[in-house]
Formats: structure tokens, C-alpha cells, sequence
């Protein structure tokens, strides 16, 4: 299945409720959000707090991003306030099975993440151990930033590594997806896509829509 997973690092903080509804009135079913603890990343965002007051007011699914040091220290936090999806990184985890045994026993699905720089390779211990690959196509901390052209043969490889590995393993991709990025990304094997800016501009239900359907055509070729 073909996903659009809309960033919330790029809506308006002071509507969250109605851009949430919109979203989903647009075909939206999943909402990315963004952790970021300024050392791990060079960046603030959302937080624990947020989660939890954002997870009253929609049904989307919550695909948490957790761009934080050592983020078993709030799995089981993140996990009560709602997220539906934890995905951590590879480089931000001392113990890495440790953190998405944590993330699996709390009853959420488990994601890992890459940065740019980091050998596709090491993914390869842990795809038994994860419901989703995220493939960062940027230097995590900022939205607005332009897609890495050397990430499609990485996302590529990843797939080939997942086909390969026979397990139904979601590949995501964050970073510069825009609507003329998004069909490479589609093409090397992504299927589930964030989308920030791309998303949240001018109207946000036209928007969302038009790329909500770009991307979940996929499943009707």
C-alpha cells in the first residue's frame, strides 16, 4: 500500500485540529511528526506533550520520528501518548535492539532510520526486528530542504533489500519530496512518502489531495 504521510513540521501549530480534519477530508490517513531534542539534530520540535494533546482531536495515524539521543529513554512515553509507529536511528542508539524491542513491547509498530551518510548496509541486522524503513533524502532537522539527487539509488538498494528479505517492511522516504521529486522516489520503491511544504501550502485541501492521490495511484497501475 502506497502512503502520503503529510509532515506536521510544516502546519500552522495554532490549527493543528483543522488542518487535521482537512487532511482528512483530503484522504489523508497518516500524519508524520517530528522529535527533535537540539543535540541529536541541531533543532527543537513538538515533544511528548504535544503528542498527546494532538492525539485527542484526530484518528490519523501517528508515524512518530523520533531525531533524538538515546530515544529509549521516552519510547514508552511517546507510546502512551498515542504514537501509532515509532521509527528511531540507527546512529542515535547505543543499543539498538534494545530500543525497538522496547518500541514492540509497549504494542506500537517499530521503525529505523538512516541519515544520508550512512551505509544502506547497516540496516540489514535489524530487518527482522522492524515494520518500517525510514530513508532520510536530507540532513535531518529541517523542512524546506532540497532532495539529495544520490538518495534514489539508496532507496532503491533498501528495496531490493526488503524484497529480498521476503518480510512486508514499509520504505519510507523524508526530505525534499515534492512533486518533482516524487515519482524518482516512487519509482525506486518507496511507498510511503513525507511531504512537508509540498503539502502544507496555499490550500491545504487541494494540496493534500492532489498529492494524496499522486501518491496512492500507485496501488490502482
Amino acid at each position: 500500500m502506497h502512503i502520503l504521510s503529510p509532515s506536521m513540521l510544516s502546519a500552522d501549530y495554532g490549527y493543528l485540529a483543522d488542518n487535521f480534519a482537512t487532511l482528512r477530508r483530503a484522504g489523508v490517513t497518516w500524519i508524520h511528526i517530528d522529535n527533535m531534542d537540539g543535540a541529536f539534530v541541531p533543532n527543537l520540535s513538538i515533544g511528548i506533550p504535544i503528542v498527546k494533546s494532538v492525539r485527542k482531536c484526530t484518528d490519523l495515524f501517528f508515524d512518530v520520528h523520533l531525531m533524538i539521543n538515546e530515544p529509549i529513554r521516552y519510547v514508552k512515553e511517546f507510546a502512551a501518548a498515542g504514537s501509532d509507529l515509532i521509527t528511531v536511528h540507527y546512529e542515535a542508539c547505543s543499543d539498538l535492539d534494545a530500543t525497538l524491542a522496547a518500541i514492540h513491547e509497549c504494542g506500537v509498530k517499530a521503525g529505523l532510520s538512516i541519515k544520508p551518510k550512512t551505509p544502506v548496509e547497516v540496516l540489514l541486522p535489524y530487518l527482522d526486528k522492524v515494520d518500517l524503513i525510514l530513508m532520510m533524502s536530507v540532513e535531518p532537522g529541517f523542512g524546506g530542504q532540497s532532495y539529495i539527487p544520490e538518495s534514489t539509488a539508496r532507496i532503491a538498494a533498501v528495496r531490493k533489500m526488503i524484497d529480498e528479505s521476503g518480510r512486508e517492511i514499509d520504505l519510507e522516504v523524508d526530505g525534499g519530496v515534492n512533486d518533482k521529486t516524487v515519482q524518482e522516489v516512487l519509482d525506486a520503491g518507496a511507498n510511503v512518502i513525507v511531504a512537508g511544504s509540498a503539502v502544507f501550502r496555499g490550500d491545504l485541501y487541494e494540496t493534500a489531495k492532489r498529492f494524496n492521490d499522486i501518491v496512492t495511484a500507485r496501488d490502482q497501475a
